[in-house]
């Protein structure tokens, strides 16, 4: 009776009668039972609302963000008096419990009842975010009992922007259920993963400082190889253009010197230099007697 409805042992009772087909039986049923394995193990992921096709780049790229979340799990215990303690399992496009293949990616679990309810399910999803957070949405969840008007359940999680962090600081906000629609729970958690991307861009003005000292490095440690290596200077000497930048400081000690004016006008220069005062007065003698009258 099992094999009118299963092919795969059809197949392994006419091989069985026929013992060339026997080997090959054998490695096609252990082929078909691996496939369907891995297609057990491989976890579904989030299923954006709507057709494939109607599905932006947008909401694409954010469930691409939120890839690294997809392995961790987070869970909060909540405590409302003596009578309620419930606690909180959820995972980022990820089944909280993959052998159940209930899609529900954030569950509630009564602690004193070990009552399981699903808050919202990963294939009906809804992600949009700002300019610095994240908002995952997931519909379908269980149906409410009395509240809500019997809708199904929704999870709205709020994922802001911390830098450094992956995940932290899962925790519930608030249930709002005693609107007639439109109820949902609220969660927050902080990653690093709805944080924007860090400017990296150098200014104009970096990129011109940038430039500028790698061409004085490469000037002096050039000039000091050239003196030293093929003019053969010494000392002072292996700086490029040695006598040049003298000069200049010269120049720039004259000017600071002229413009600070840091000693009276009057006052003796330090040094003097070979001008016409130091030749004296021109001899009055004269040679005219020497000359025949």
């Amino acid at each position: 009776m099992l094999c009118k409805v299963n092919p795969l042992c059809s197949l392994w009772l006419v091989c069985r009668m026929s013992p060339p087909c026997h080997s090959s039986a054998l490695l096609l049923v252990i082929m078909v039972l691996a496939v369907a394995g891995a297609e057990q193990s491989e976890e579904r992921s989030c299923d954006v609302i709507g057709d494939e096709s109607s599905e932006s780049q947008m909401e694409r790229a954010l469930l691409k963000k939120l890839e690294p979340l997809s392995h961790m799990r987070f869970n909060v215990t909540v405590e409302k008096g003596k009578t309620e303690s419930y606690v909180y399992h959820f995972r980022v496009c990820r089944e909280v419990n993959s052998t159940l293949h209930d899609f529900g990616g954030l569950v509630q679990i009564d602690r004193h009842n070990g009552k399981t309810t699903v808050i919202g399910r990963i294939n009906e999803t809804q992600v949009f975010n700002g300019s610095d957070w994240i908002m995952l949405i997931y519909k379908g969840g269980d149906s409410y009992g009395r509240h809500c008007s019997g809708e199904k359940r929704r999870a709205v999680i709020m994922i802001s922007c911390k830098r450094g962090v992956t995940a932290s600081s899962f925790s519930i906000i608030s249930e709002e259920r005693e609107k007639e629609q439109e109820c949902f729970y609220l969660f927050e958690m902080d990653s690093s993963v709805a944080c924007p991307a860090e400017d990296s861009h150098l200014s104009v003005g970096s990129i011109l400082l940038i430039t500028f000292v790698s061409l004085i490095a490469v000037y002096i440690i050039g000039g000091f190889l050239y003196q030293r290596l093929v003019v053969g200077a010494k000392g002072m000497e292996q700086i490029p253009h040695f006598a040049f930048w003298q000069d200049l400081g010269n120049l720039v000690a004259d000017g600071c010197d002229f413009v600070c004016r840091s000693k009276p006008r009057n006052a003796p220069a330090a040094y003097r230099g070979v001008g016409d005062d130091q030749l004296g007065e021109e001899s009055e003698e004269r040679d005219d007697h020497l000359l025949p009258m």
